[in-house]
């Protein structure tokens, strides 16, 4: 299919994810995945002790006290609806806690991004760095380096606890775990965040989430199966997509996820498959860079032109 071209190759695509959904949804579409599911397999990557490859995608769990072991490769782990963990190259992390209302991981060595699209006040959601936890207050992006015992928050807010003394991150700031200096917040740097190849890999993953997540609310739309917000299994992409409950939200990384019931005419009608923007009115991206109008999966506002400034 390497002749077809724009919105050609979106409409192959929408039906075959149309024509999947119906085989495919009893196998994994109804099957709600839970905090510590593999997502996403990229290079050489060990759950447990065990070899997984990305055809173990929506099927392998961390589970409690399990290892997740990155060589020359990248993971992504569901935690709650909403919520992705990416892993990054020669990095190891262990499962402490499952829960929905108590999610907590320990990043024993490496790197690892949190991509917070939706997180509601009953979640306790925490990362394990060091020593130190850090409990994630709000929707945002959070970069946790085990190696250099550091904890950065990209845009949102973080509690950090280490021992009897804590410091609230907020959007651009960051903390050292194991400096000699006094635990505190400072400024992040842009330059050496862009450039960080789990990143830019987490930017790539984000809008291919949102790729999915439009494909699946239209074959929704299309065909049923809506059973509330949470992951749907998308069979073209092979990985399971995040549907919020109404509308539709911007990701940290300034995708949008939508509801079925956001399309014209809701979850009641159909009204063509390339009509309905990415992004829509009021988008509001939390790194501010250039302005991409239009229709379809354009570039979000990019990290470059401000990324901690403005909203």
């Amino acid at each position: 299919m390497g002749w077809m071209k724009g919105s050609g190759r979106t409409a192959v695509r929408a039906l075959l994810a149309v024509l999947a959904a119906a085989t495919m949804a009893a196998a994994k579409g109804t099957t709600t995945p839970v905090p510590g599911t593999l997502n996403y397999v990229e290079g050489q990557v060990m759950l447990d002790g065990r070899n997984v490859s990305a055809k173990s995608a929506g099927s392998e769990v961390l589970g409690v006290n399990q290892l997740l072991d990155t060589g020359q490769g990248k993971a992504e782990l569901l935690l709650t609806p909403g919520v992705f963990l990416r892993v990054g190259d020669n990095s190891e992390l262990r499962m402490i806690s499952p829960g929905l209302a108590d999610t907590s991981v320990g990043l024993v060595k490496g790197s690892a991004i949190v991509e917070a699209a939706e997180l509601f006040k009953e979640n306790d959601l925490s990362v394990v760095v060091d020593g130190s936890t850090t409990r994630i207050e709000k929707n945002g992006l959070y970069d946790f380096n085990a190696d250099q015992a550091a904890v950065s928050v990209l845009d949102g807010k973080a509690t950090v606890y280490e021992g009897d003394t804590h410091v609230t991150l907020k959007k651009g700031h960051e903390a050292l775990l194991a400096s000699a200096q006094p635990f505190h917040s400072q400024k992040v740097a842009k330059s050496a965040v862009e450039t960080d190849p789990l990143y830019r890999w987490s930017k790539l993953r984000s809008q291919y989430e949102a790729e999915a997540n439009f494909d699946t609310a239209q074959t929704i739309v299309v065909n049923g199966g809506w059973y509330g917000p949470g992951w749907y299994w998308d069979p073209f992409w092979g990985f399971y997509s995040f549907m919020p409950a109404d509308g539709f939200l911007y990701s940290p990384f300034g995708w949008a996820f939508y509801s079925p019931w956001a399309f014209p005419g809701g979850y009641y009608g159909y009204h063509g498959y390339y009509h309905y923007p990415v992004r829509g009115p009021g988008y509001r991206a939390p790194f501010v860079g250039h302005n991409y109008g239009g229709h379809g999966f354009g570039a979000p506002r990019g990290f470059g032109g401000g990324h901690f400034g403005h909203r």
